[in-house]
């Protein structure tokens, strides 16, 4: 490529798209994790096991930081990052194609729990991991009420 004007104008066009491409991805995931929120909502099971669930628990995504603020098993709140102010007690750490391969409807081997995704290398678990395990099965059940619903097929 070379210094002309054309040639920066076709460099910021790039930078510009994937710009876009970004943003378009964390919207997509702001949109899950508040369907994941609605769907908790009319999941009694979960709030139950969840009644003693307040904290903040960072998701991260490839370097993009999600905030989901649990009350008593409500998420009540779902904020994007970075933040150095806002505490948070775990985290789950992973990259994009990984979340997309966890939330399918029947995820492969390795992508279908958060410590599968540490196992196979794709994700990491921070902070502290004593709170994530008292509150384990709600956690991990209210990460896959994202996934898809498969059609069954008569």
């Amino acid at each position: 490529m070379t210094h002309t004007l054309a040639g920066m104008a076709d460099g910021f066009a790039i930078v510009a798209a994937f710009a876009q491409l970004i943003n378009a991805w964390e919207a997509k995931v702001i949109d899950t994790f508040t369907h994941i929120q609605t769907r908790l909502e009319v999941t009694p099971h979960l709030l139950r096991l969840g009644r003693l669930f307040s904290e903040t628990v960072l998701i991260e995504v490839g370097g993009d930081e999600f905030y989901l603020t649990f009350d008593k098993g409500h998420i009540v709140s779902v904020v994007e990052g970075p933040s150095r102010k806002t505490p948070w007690r775990f985290a789950l750490r992973t990259d994009s194609e990984a979340l997309t391969k966890f939330w399918q409807a029947r995820p492969e081997p390795g992508f279908h729990d958060i410590f599968g995704l540490v196992k196979i290398g794709r994700g990491r678990v921070d902070g502290d991991i004593l709170n994530l395990v008292k509150n384990l099965r709600f956690f991990k059940e209210v990460l896959t009420l994202a996934r898809a619903k498969e059609e069954l097929v008569a």
